[in-house]
């Protein structure tokens, strides 16, 4: 058996004034050769079919690996060069299986469905019998092109995306099955016109996940992935939807993503979440004796496309007064580079955010001394290192400030320990991210909350102006099916 594995993710803000072009996959995953190298979050899949190959002694062919930070739409020389190295492999090696690791939310200038386009391209050369075995992120756009021309579509369960290695061995095994006539896998998805932030390790979402994973493995269900869409692109198909893959039973994947479809919506009203803005969250820790409260930053989140410079929270910090704060990830590699020259220990007066864009507020003129400078940091999310580059310390008299010379939300509190920040000193932690950051900060934090602030990944969904597709999902409409 031959197998050729291959990565092809990014995840695409069509808001953002970022263009996501080579220089973006260089500075995230540019490489033949990912299973050499630590595994993120879109690489880790390829380790899993790597090992679990060649435990079968199968043949494994490593084609591109290509992964890039979210921002705006691709480039279209940039996707389609990509794009077609992978498929070349594929048409070169006439391998057995292909397994891609893709995201799901990926639209470049022509192509508002990457993953089906490659999808298509990639079955028109290995044609109609072989096995397409593909990856997402759940905040994918899920179509009918790709439903129509891979054999198997599996999503992470999790938010925040701690499972990606579990899910890309689920993966290998149908794949395996299906190649040797052990199944006959059948894929089916309904629309749940329901649009969300959907946060699975709290309730409802919580029993709901563990619901679909027991449904896996009865009555010839074979896996069952609910797509929660990425609601800042502006594509036709985002949206919420069910995706169920029976064993030679259509109609009973079918059924079962109708029904997964309908459980979503009878627990809609536990997924609507009432954020406070800044000014009532830090009313919130001014009031509060418990230390640290994490306060998180939604809408300046890199993972979802903003820039990571937005100065929002800090103005009304300063405004207030307020210390112990220990606030970042901030995208600045120019202000990381000056550091550098400086060196620890030096007071210097800097600039902070405010660069990229309307929504990323006024700049800040600071007064700091830069505490530390650590290079070729890292963070975990789940079993997968993140990278970070070089991070730097800026204390702005009690207010500790996080800069990176590479875009990135915060995942986890070493964001601030690895630098020598005491966090159990500190009275909140603001990291930007949306809900990526929760399983880290929950285990150390006295309370978690979730802040509506301004930047290009708002969490209000009445609001993105969507221009593609209709405003009949829900919650902007209380019955999307009425």
């Amino acid at each position: 058996m031959k197998l050729l594995i291959a990565c092809l993710a990014t995840e695409t803000n069509t808001f953002s004034p970022m263009p996501t072009g080579r220089n973006s996959f260089q500075a995230g995953l540019l490489t033949r050769e990912a299973t050499r190298m630590p595994g993120n979050l879109f690489s880790a899949p390829l380790h899993e079919w790597r090992r679990l190959a060649e435990q079968l002694g199968w043949q494994v062919v490593e084609s591109l690996s290509a992964a890039a930070q979210p921002a705006g739409t691709t480039v279209k020389a940039v996707y389609e060069g990509f794009r077609d190295e992978i498929l070349a492999d594929i048409e070169t090696h006439q391998p057995d299986i292909l397994l891609m690791s893709m995201h799901g939310a990926m639209v470049a200038d022509g192509y508002n469905d990457c993953e089906g386009d490659m999808m298509a391209r990639a079955r028109a050369i290995m044609g109609p019998d072989r096995v397409i075995g593909l990856e997402l992120d759940p905040h994918n756009h899920l179509t009918e092109t790709m439903l129509a021309n891979a054999t198997l579509i599996v999503n992470f369960k999790e938010y925040p995306h701690v499972d990606a290695p579990e899910r890309a061995r689920e993966l290998f095994a149908m794949a395996a099955d299906a190649a040797m006539g052990k199944t006959k896998p059948v894929m089916r998805m309904h629309d749940c016109r329901m649009l969300t932030i959907i946060e699975t390790m709290k309730e409802p979402a919580k029993t709901y996940v563990q619901a679909m994973k027991d449904a896996e493995g009865r009555d010839g269900i074979l896996s069952v992935s609910l797509t929660h869409g990425f609601p800042w692109a502006d594509v036709a198909a985002v949206g919420a939807k069910t995706l169920v893959i029976a064993d030679g039973d259509a109609d009973k994947a079918a059924q079962t993503a109708q029904a997964f479809a309908q459980k979503l919506w009878d627990i809609r009203d536990g997924l609507k979440m009432d954020y406070p803005d800044i000014g009532a969250a830090l009313d919130m820790v001014q009031a509060s004796t418990d230390r640290p409260l994490t306060l998180a930053d939604m809408g300046d989140n890199a993972g979802g496309g903003a820039p990571a410079d937005s100065t929002f929270f800090l103005q009304q910090i300063l405004k207030r007064g307020l210390t112990d704060v220990a606030h970042g990830i901030f995208w600045d590699p120019v202000l990381v580079a000056m550091c550098q020259d400086a060196g620890v220990g030096a007071r210097m007066r800097v600039r902070l955010g405010g660069k990229i864009c309307a929504e990323s507020g006024q700049a800040v003129d600071l007064d700091v001394t830069v505490r530390a400078i650590r290079e070729n940091m890292t963070q975990l999310l789940g079993e997968t290192e993140m990278p970070m580059g070089t991070g730097v310390w800026l204390d702005a008299d009690g207010v500790h400030l996080v800069v990176s010379s590479q875009r990135t939300q915060n995942f986890a509190p070493s964001v601030y320990t690895d630098l020598g920040i005491d966090i159990s000193q500190m009275r909140v932690l603001i990291p930007k991210s949306t809900n990526h950051f929760y399983q880290n900060f929950e285990k150390i934090s006295a309370r978690v909350i979730h802040v509506r602030t301004p930047g290009t990944v708002t969490p209000d969904m009445t609001i993105i102006p969507f221009t593609k597709r209709d405003g009949n999902f829900w919650p902007k409409v209380d019955n999307p099916f009425a």
